[in-house]
Parts: structure tokens; C-alpha cells; sequence
């Protein structure tokens, strides 16, 4: 007997009939009956939910994204993969966004370790993984917050000579890179597997967010490869996380098949004025 079906025989009369105010009625696994028969098939949890979505059913833990996106929706981002490129202010957020989501495959690298300048902003810095690898954190926060994501983190600093290995079978590039140097090549690897980019940068308040599909232009085609500003202006985690708001909002709506919004475009925005709009690129 295939898993899908087993999973489906042992949820059999434990489904529950969720209705919504759209007229939608969706069947929800409970999380306590997929725990139990991850652990007593030996499967990972990966696979039970993959199972669960095969016969058309949702697991509980994404209820309440349903009145957002459809059940057909959630499961797109269950069977996506995303190449996340860095893994500190930016990318420590935005990993917790899509794994919390229930994006269903990540990739991920940072060869870098935190320090105490981290503290003010990235969602894994804290007293008790300073000086420790920066990946070693990311995997262990995505196992805590959603264990049925499967998850590759990797402890490198990945140059512009391994941009297209790294992110090559990827649905969607994240561009979570801090600074300008390395973001034209990650642009160009992205560009030539055919692989759409969300780009996302900030220095002080200000910060900018972008969809790149291939051939389109990116903000940082524009700034250059000075990577001061950033230490000079500093970055509030306001900004971070507004900028992570914008970007994680962009990759869930491209993955589910909503569509992108900031193609060809970008928000930008600064908090110290609070301005927000949207230019063409």
C-alpha cells in the first residue's frame, strides 16, 4: 500500500470539516493524528503531510492561512522549493515567514557566525548562539517552528562561481544578501536557469523590495557594489522586518500561483518619513 493511501486509511474518521465564510468546506488533519502517524510508521513528518494534501485534505497547522489562500494554494507552497541565499537580518526572518507558511522545501546558506553586533536585529542572534554558526541556528528554529518542512541548511559562503549549483531546481530565489557585492552574480545565476528573484535590501529606515524574473532589472542594478551604506546608516530591525513583510508576501504569492505584484517594480520605503511607493524598474 502507497503512503498516501496508509496515511489516508489511518485519518479515515479523523478528518475534520472546516467551513469557511467563502462557502468552501475543507477537510483538516489534526496535528496531534499526523504526529502520532509519523511516529508510528517511522515517517517524517515531511512525507505524512505530503500524504495529506494528496487526498485533498490540509493539515491543521495551516488552517489559518485558508482564508488567504485556497486549498490548492497552500498546497503549491507545500511542493515548492526556494533557494535562500544569507541567513542573518534578512534571511533569519524570512525563513521563519516561509517555514511557518509551510513552503515545503528550503534551501538555505551562510558560512557566517553571529556576533554581538547581530543582537539588534536578526531573528537568530541571540546570547546563547553568539560566536556559533549562523545555519546551525536557522536549522534549528525551523525544526522548532515546523518540523514537516524539509530542510537544507548549508554552512558555506557560496561566491559568485556557485550561485547556479546552489539554487539550481529551485522554484524561487530569495536574494537575503547583506550589502551589493555578490547580488549582480546571484541576479545572473537566477537569470540564466530561468529562475524568478526576490530581492530584498535595507540601510537605516530605508529599504527596498523587488520581483527579478529573468531579464528584468533589479534595484541593485542601480546602487553599484559599495557595501557601506548599510554600516554607515545602520539597520533598526523595523526595517528589517518591514522589508522581510514585503519580500515574504511577494515569494508566497508567486509560489501559490496568486502572481507577482512587484515585477518589473519596487517598493520602496522609509520609516523615518514613513513613505511608501511603488516606482517602475
Amino acid at each position: 500500500m502507497s503512503i498516501d493511501l496508509k496515511v489516508k486509511e489511518l485519518l479515515a474518521d479523523r478528518f475534520i470539516l472546516k467551513s469557511f465564510a467563502s462557502g468552501e468546506s475543507v477537510r483538516v488533519a489534526p496535528h496531534a493524528a499526523i504526529r502520532e502517524i509519523s511516529r508510528d510508521l517511522g515517517l517524517d513528518l515531511n512525507c505524512v503531510e505530503r500524504a495529506v494534501f494528496s487526498v485533498e485534505a490540509v493539515p491543521e497547522r495551516y488552517v489559518r492561512n485558508l482564508s488567504t489562500f485556497s486549498v490548492e494554494e497552500q498546497r503549491r507552497l507545500f511542493f515548492s522549493k526556494v533557494a535562500m541565499v544569507g541567513l542573518g537580518g534578512l534571511g533569519g526572518h524570512l525563513l521563519e515567514s516561509l517555514v511557518r507558511c509551510g513552503v515545503g522545501h528550503i534551501v538555505a546558506c551562510d558560512g557566517d557566525v553571529f556576533e554581538p553586533s547581530n543582537l539588534n536585529r536578526q531573528r537568530l542572534a541571540a546570547e546563547n548562539s553568539l560566536y556559533s554558526k549562523k545555519s546551525d541556528a536557522a536549522f534549528e528554529m525551523a525544526r522548532e517552528v515546523n518540523p514537516a518542512v524539509f530542510l537544507d541548511v548549508r554552512s558555506d559562503f557560496i561566491g559568485a562561481d556557485g550561485f547556479e549549483s546552489f539554487i539550481s531546481g529551485a522554484d524561487l530565489v530569495a536574494d537575503c544578501l547583506g550589502g551589493l557585492e555578490f547580488r549582480e552574480p546571484l541576479k545572473k545565476a537566477a537569470a540564466k536557469l530561468g529562475i524568478p528573484m526576490v530581492t530584498a535590501s535595507v540601510a537605516g529606515w530605508a529599504g527596498v523590495v523587488s520581483t527579478v524574473y529573468p531579464g528584468d532589472r533589479s534595484p541593485a542594478d542601480f546602487f553599484g557594489s559599495d557595501n557601506g551604506l548599510e554600516e554607515e546608516l545602520g539597520t533598526p530591525v523595523s526595517a528589517i522586518t518591514t522589508a522581510v513583510g514585503v519580500q515574504s508576501s511577494e515569494i508566497l504569492k508567486i509560489l501559490s500561483g496568486k502572481g507577482a505584484v512587484l515585477s518589473g517594480k519596487a517598493i520602496m520605503f522609509d520609516l523615518g518619513k514613513m513613505y511608501f511607493d511603488t516606482v517602475m524598474i
